[in-house]
């Protein structure tokens, strides 16, 4: 009956409009003055207790990072690259595209972020040599998704964040911990690796199907002077996932380097970012940063509701004694994210559902990194679909497409990333290979 309560109410809140933030903090106010003994007291110290976790740290700092090179010209290095090195296959721009937003996905941690620093430049280069602007517009659009899966990634800091501290019993009665941040930032190189093939293919296929335009091989001189002049910004790449693998700093440290070396090269290496356009920068990763840390104030907090009603436990109990399997959890788990992608923006669902989802997973054998890259995956099959496709809104400002068009242009890299879903979900090895070669779990 509480469970059914609280989710009532959070859904009518949201039905109404509210912020996402707003309607959480909303309901767990509302619920503990009427239906808990909780003291109110408590709600104040876990406001300031709930986000002093130092993995949050890296939130900022990779957003920072993220805007620095997205202003600082090395997205436009990278398509050279890119474009150098398959852009004489068919669909050259578009498989650039996606090359490219594979590239700059390893150093952003952003969808969005992605899609604004590769589209912006590459969607009107598409449509003046000849490609249709739908073909462009969905290869961005979907392409950009790999933001959040190929490392490093805001959504898996979210998630360790929102399962941290947690403990869970597993099918043989073992104390299970959540996923740290470094092992899911290992682990997404592999399904980010193979989701960036799959789009790749699927837009060779619907190129060459279309006949559409080739560009001329560029030579080994050309293709070594693409990737000369955009070392720097991979270098970024090699920073933070080979210092958080050979130990030389966290991955919250990872990040504050990340956003000091984004600067000297946007500044400093190609100058592309003068000193008068700091301040822009700055204040547009602070006004993200606080978004995010608001949302997130207000899921500790319905967390904290959550764990006292003991509706986590109830829902593990019910679970196991009613005989549901890894199989039919796993579906249940991918039906309720992608439905939550409907009417949520990514750090919600995730904040919202991983505390509970966690204890259910582990208690049915799941692995927590498993989860966490499953999770992933949905969060970025959701930015890609209507009504609240965060990276349609994105690319369709970019393409000046309305949304409808947008949507039609998007389904077969969405129907791509849907099977590749359920590859994922039910191989979890693709996940766990390289954090366990890499003696992480």
């Amino acid at each position: 009956m509480n469970s059914a309560l609280i989710f009532g109410l959070l859904i009518a809140l949201m039905l109404t409009g509210m912020p996402i933030s707003i309607a959480l903090g909303l309901t767990v106010l509302s619920f503990l003055f009427v239906m808990t003994q909780v003291p109110i007291e408590a709600v104040a110290l876990k406001l300031f207790t709930g986000i002093e976790s130092f993995e949050i740290m890296a939130i900022p700092f990779f957003i920072l990072a993220g805007n620095f090179l997205t202003h600082g010209g090395v997205a436009r290095r990278m398509i050279a690259f890119a474009t150098a090195m398959v852009g004489h296959w068919y669909g050259g721009l578009g498989l650039a595209a996606v090359m490219a937003c594979a590239l700059f996905a390893a150093i952003s941690g952003s969808s969005p972020a992605t899609v604004v620093a590769i589209g912006s430049i590459l969607l009107p280069a598409m449509v003046q040599a000849g490609y249709p602007k739908r073909f462009g517009a969905g290869v961005i659009a979907t392409s950009g998704a790999l933001g959040i899966l190929i490392p490093p990634s805001i959504v898996m800091v979210l998630y360790a964040v929102a399962t941290g501290g947690s403990v869970a019993i597993d099918p043989e009665g073992k104390r299970v911990l959540s996923a740290s941040v470094a092992q899911l930032f290992m682990a997404g190189v592999v399904p980010g690796l193979m989701l960036a093939t799959l789009l790749g293919l699927t837009t060779f296929y619907r190129a060459y199907k279309g006949n559409y335009p080739r560009m001329q091989k560029a030579t080994w001189l050309e293709a070594f002077t693409a990737f000369r002049k955009s070392v720097w910004g991979l270098l970024l790449i090699v920073i933070v996932l080979g210092g958080i693998y050979a130990g030389l700093f966290t991955p919250t440290e990872a990040a504050a380097v990340s956003a000091v070396y984004a600067f000297v090269v946007a500044v400093f290496v190609y100058r592309d970012l003068g000193w008068s356009d700091i301040p822009k920068v700055l204040l547009s990763s602070a006004n993200m940063s606080a978004m995010i840390l608001y949302i997130i104030t207000n899921a500790v907090l319905f967390s904290f509701l959550m764990t006292s009603e003991q509706i986590p436990q109830s829902i593990t109990a019910w679970a196991t004694s009613s005989g549901i399997g890894q199989v039919e959890f796993l579906l249940f788990v991918n039906i309720l994210l992608l439905l939550a992608g409907n009417v949520m923006e990514p750090s919600s669902i995730v904040l919202i559902t991983a505390p509970i989802l966690f204890p259910v997973a582990v208690g049915l054998g799941v692995n927590p990194i498993h989860l966490g890259i499953l999770m992933t995956v949905n969060m970025e099959v959701g930015m890609c679909h209507p009504p609240v496709g965060l990276n349609l809104y994105v690319a369709s400002g970019i393409a000046r497409m309305g949304i409808t068009e947008l949507t039609i242009a998007v389904w077969p890299w969405l129907l791509t990333m849907l099977i590749f879903l359920g590859v994922v979900t039910y191989v979890p090895e693709l996940s766990l290979w390289l954090p366990r070669v890499l003696g992480m779990m």
